[in-house]
């Protein structure tokens, strides 16, 4: 009898074993263990989706199965319809051995009409080079999944129409362009799932920077520990065997470059969140770094009882006045109903270069502001390290906490925190930093850890309703 239920229990094994070779689709992120960051980039209506992974993060997978949810009709998340898109990898044998294999593993073979190779026959698909797949769409019709390599050169790239382009590791900046204008026409596609080993190329300005503020653009880091299905014995094994530097790409999908970034604690899931209504006692200062032909920066800063600093509006640009400057820095004021004084004046820290006087104005940047209803504090604390010091402790406290929280709109800071890197002798490169100054100034001005004494009952009521409004509006 217990023979019998042995071979019984086997066999069962080896059919749900058939089974999901047969159609592995049914089983991704289905059943027990689910990558919440796969999901999130199925999820996301973005048109411009990106993956900065580590190697065996998961991301390629994901690009794979949006691949064959969109060719086969079958997508979850999106309205469907018959597609043509290409899979492009940087070498037909790359694609042969990554991109094509994965798609392959998840494509039903019910759902194959045709496989078109350039090498090898169609019956061995897997061990050859594919030219394109035809795949009968669950909507009725027929998809096509094209393959392409960045080694055919830009000009194997015109003149189709699209619905979708995937880039399988980052390809040249020519590709990309070309790919865009593809999908132009149909409003289509681009998304990318890639390892950042080349530094900071264009990809790290175009997508992670997103340097021209393109709505459509969205990306998500994976790394190992994102990853359900591998070890965490594995996974501390490899860690201590790889250098620190190329540790933060193959295991985090950081872009790097030698020096490193500033604010390596930085983490955009954390420290980056919607914004909410805040509390009228939390208001706590204004900081500008001015600039005249630079840009100008300045940030509005809340504090909340438990010593935690928000940052909730900006006023960032170049090439104008300081009356223009304070006009913007009073409608802000007006529309979050920022605190005056008595005088009616905004009150700001500023950098104390403000008190100098230039050959083209017989007035201090300190006097321009007070005569446009904005009342300057020049008393700043300028030093570098100690600042950064004090800045890396509100990202993330030695204990893990994250002290500092940015609200989305303020695009500028986000972009200088997350391009901030060391340059020679222990210095930072001067460069695109205005707001990072004037974030500095700011909490150099508060003291970490040091609670707001008083709370009542009333207060106490109003920090948690803002609370559940952050956490209900974090999802994004």
């Amino acid at each position: 009898m217990e023979d019998k239920l042995i071979k019984r229990l086997l066999r069962i094994e080896k059919t749900i074993d058939l089974r999901y070779n047969a159609n592995r689709l049914n089983f991704y992120n289905k059943k027990g263990k689910i990558h919440k960051k796969q999901m999130a980039f199925h999820k996301c209506k973005k048109r411009n989706r990106w993956v900065f992974g580590g190697n065996r993060s998961g991301k390629t997978e994901c690009g794979a199965v949006e691949v064959v949810y969109l060719a086969c009709g079958i997508h979850p998340y999106r309205k469907n319809k018959v597609t043509e898109g290409w899979v492009v990898s940087l070498s037909r044998q790359v694609q042969r051995d990554v991109a094509q294999k994965k798609i392959l593993q998840y494509l039903p073979q019910s759902y194959i009409e045709k496989i078109v190779m350039v090498s090898g026959g169609a019956d061995s698909a897997e061990n050859g080079i594919i030219d394109f797949i035809v795949v009968r769409s669950a909507v009725g019709g027929l998809s096509k999944i094209g393959f392409k390599s960045c080694d055919q050169g830009r000009e194997k790239f015109q003149g189709a129409s699209l619905d979708y382009v995937w880039f399988d590791e980052e390809p040249p900046q020519d590709i990309y362009m070309e790919c865009k204008m593809r999908v132009l026409d149909k409003c289509g596609d681009i998304f990318g799932t890639m390892t950042p080993l080349k530094g900071l190329t264009w990809v790290y300005n175009t997508i992670y920077l997103n340097d021209k503020q393109d709505s459509e653009v969205w990306f998500e880091m994976m790394e190992w520990a994102d990853n359900p299905f591998l070890s965490k014995k594995e996974i501390q094994n490899l860690t201590k065997t790889l250098p620190a530097d190329e540790l933060e790409s193959r295991r985090y999908g950081k872009f790097m470059q030698n020096g490193g970034l500033v604010y390596s604690e930085f983490d955009e899931n954390e420290n980056v969140i919607e914004p909410f209504d805040i509390p009228e006692d939390w208001q706590d200062a204004i900081s500008i770094d001015p600039g005249l032909h630079n840009p100008l920066s300045a940030h509005f800063y809340a504090v909340d009882y438990d010593g935690n600093v928000y940052v909730v509006a900006e006023h960032y640009q170049a090439e104008k006045s300081v009356e223009f400057h304070a006009n913007k820095i009073k409608e802000i004021a007006d529309r979050l109903h920022w605190k005056r004084d008595r005088n009616g004046f905004l009150r700001a820290f500023i950098d104390s270069a403000a008190k100098q006087k230039t050959l083209s104005s017989e007035k201090n940047v300190v006097e321009l502001f007070y005569e446009n209803g904005i009342l300057v504090n020049p008393n700043v604390n300028k030093d570098l390290f100690s600042g950064i010091s004090v800045v890396k402790s509100y990202i993330k406290t030695l204990d893990g906490k994250r002290r500092l929280f940015i609200f989305k709109n303020c695009v500028n800071l986000i972009r200088e925190i997350k391009s901030y890197w060391w340059g020679d002798d222990d210095v930072p490169i001067k460069k695109d930093d205005h707001c990072l100054d004037e974030l500095r100034y700011y909490l150099m001005t508060k003291p970490l850890n040091k609670e707001r004494a008083g709370k009542n009952e009333i207060q106490k009521d109003k920090e948690k309703m803002a609370r559940r409004l952050r956490l209900s509006g974090n999802n994004y």
